[in-house]
């Protein structure tokens, strides 16, 4: 599974290693690449993941995402 999630609100290096390290803790996640230039986190993971569970583990960190495809 891959997923790019659109998040707003992040501006540096910092941010997109909280973000990174917030998907990379989920069960099941393989990989995030994340960045703030681009707006996106590239989630890809063996198994199917919730958008909700990827939305809500980038919201607690501070960020909006705004889209998930």
């Amino acid at each position: 599974m891959e997923k790019t999630l659109t998040i707003e609100g992040m501006m540096c290096g910092h941010c997109e290693m909280h973000v990174k390290k917030a998907l990379e803790a989920l069960d099941g996640v393989d990989n995030a690449e994340v960045s703030h230039k681009t707006g996106t986190a590239v989630v890809t993971s063996e198994k199917e993941i919730s958008d909700d569970i990827l939305k809500t583990a980038v919201t607690e960190q501070g960020y909006q995402v705004t889209d998930i495809q």
